[in-house]
């Protein structure tokens, strides 16, 4: 299929982890891509022509031979499959276990974690730190983030080679870490590798 005409819309404050997460396979697998934002402040997703676009109305969506798709983990698998190794980067990891672990992170990182998603946005993570404390309950999704990745992380990559799953366990990892609430050096040295990976650094370039 071909590559030709892919639009990726992101919002337009480039805060959305999700939009980034499409963005980092894009770029990984070195598409050509042209950028469209949506201006989440006053609702823009909610509105023609947007809504009708996008059949979710959310952000990201990516546009592609007139092929419209939202949701970010969706738009991932669909770009591993029309755009598959070895031609292209491979996203996701090629063994069935591997896979479905990878799919399963992406899951419960864009399900779960409620207190601290809004305890510590990802402006946190692309303008500076907050200096209100965790609540109970941010606290306790921090020690479950933490627990999981611990048992998760054991070296640079959680699954022998780099995949997008990576990119969004770092990012809700970033989320305490560039904050400055504690997190074991195992991690902070794990998001650190992933944060510097050069499609990541393309997303953090200013606009």
């Amino acid at each position: 299929m071909s590559a030709h005409a892919l639009k990726l819309y992101t919002d337009r404050h480039f805060h959305s982890p999700y939009a980034m997460s499409v963005f980092v396979g894009l770029t990984e697998k070195k598409l050509a891509f042209t950028l469209e934002t949506v201006d989440l402040d006053i609702g823009q997703e909610k509105l023609a022509p947007y809504r009708d676009l996008a059949l979710t109305a959310r952000v990201p969506a990516l546009q592609h031979d007139g092929f419209v798709l939202s949701e970010s983990s969706a738009i991932v698998e669909y770009l591993d499959e029309v755009f598959p190794a070895p031609g292209y980067a491979a996203l996701l990891p090629a063994e069935p276990r591997q896979r479905a672990r990878a799919r399963q992170i992406q899951a419960w990182l864009r399900s779960d974690l409620l207190a601290l998603r809004a305890e510590r946005s990802t402006r946190v993570v692309f303008v500076g730190p907050v200096d209100t404390p965790l609540s109970q309950d941010g606290q306790a999704a921090a020690d479950k983030l933490i627990r999981i990745a611990d048992s998760l992380v054991d070296g640079a990559h959680l699954f022998g080679a780099w995949s997008i799953a990576d990119t969004d366990l770092a990012l809700m990892l970033n989320r305490l870490i560039l904050n400055g609430d504690p997190v074991p050096a195992k991690l902070r040295d794990y998001a650190a590798g992933q944060w510097r990976r050069d499609a990541v650094q393309q997303w953090l370039q200013p606009r």
